[in-house]
């Protein structure tokens, strides 16, 4: 299979698809091991710190992204605020990141994952992961940006001896690796790409692309029986 990182910036804009899947078995038990509500004594890299909204929101979306995608970074810096706004903050949809990094394109995203997920573990994994992708053009051609990533980290004010631990351990390695196994055992193939209801939307959509697709699953998840 090969993997791509979709819709790279480039003079014609984004190419945006949609990919309808059948919600085979297979699929929903990968669904069933991503991050869910958190459980008392849970591993935060499984729970709610890689989630936004109401973990009983009538739509869930799994983002599968890599952090050194600049596409991936499009759709975060231009897309996902109004997605929060309108959607997350109005408890219409749980967002849960799932990370995918394409190391055969991009050598520095599994860095850069395992210091997003190091920092869920303390509970700051939505501010690294914003972070991140603001500062992507920086730290994305470096040949070792982990100094460099650690400083991101000390702007945040994250414990740096706990984050340099974690990472020294590479303790969130398992959980990127599963993470990323089961993008690809869905047929994942490209970042960013959204899995809502049954269906792929693959590349850096835009706002009107995601109000059409949330605003259809959300009517039809919420419709009254006759």
């Amino acid at each position: 299979m090969v993997l791509r990182s979709q819709c790279e910036p480039t003079s014609l804009g984004p190419q945006v698809s949609v990919r309808r899947v059948c919600l085979a078995p297979a699929w929903a038990a990968a669904l069933a091991l991503w991050p869910g509500p958190s459980r008392i004594g849970q591993d935060p890299d499984a729970s709610t710190a890689r989630s936004l909204g109401r973990p009983d929101a009538p739509v869930t979306v799994f983002e599968l992204g890599d952090f050194q995608c600049p596409a991936c970074r499009q759709f975060t810096l231009t897309t996902f605020p109004t997605i929060k706004e309108e959607y997350v903050r109005t408890g219409k949809v749980r967002w849960v990141f799932v990370n995918f990094p394409l190391t055969s394109l991009h050598p520095n995203a599994v860095q850069a994952a395992e210091v997003a997920m190091c920092a869920a573990r303390q509970r700051r994994f939505w501010e690294m992961h914003d972070a991140l992708y603001q500062r992507q053009p920086t730290w994305a051609g470096q040949a070792d940006p982990g100094p460099y990533l650690l400083a991101v980290a000390d702007t945040l004010g994250l414990d740096r001896t706990a984050l340099a631990a974690c990472l020294a351990a590479r303790a969130t390695r398992p959980a990127i690796q599963r993470d990323a196994d089961q993008a690809a055992r869905i047929g994942a193939r490209a970042t960013p790409t959204f899995l809502i209801d049954h269906g792929f939307l693959e590349g850096a959509a835009g706002a009107e692309d995601f109000r059409r697709i949330l605003d259809s699953v959300y009517r039809a998840k919420t419709r009254t029986p006759r």
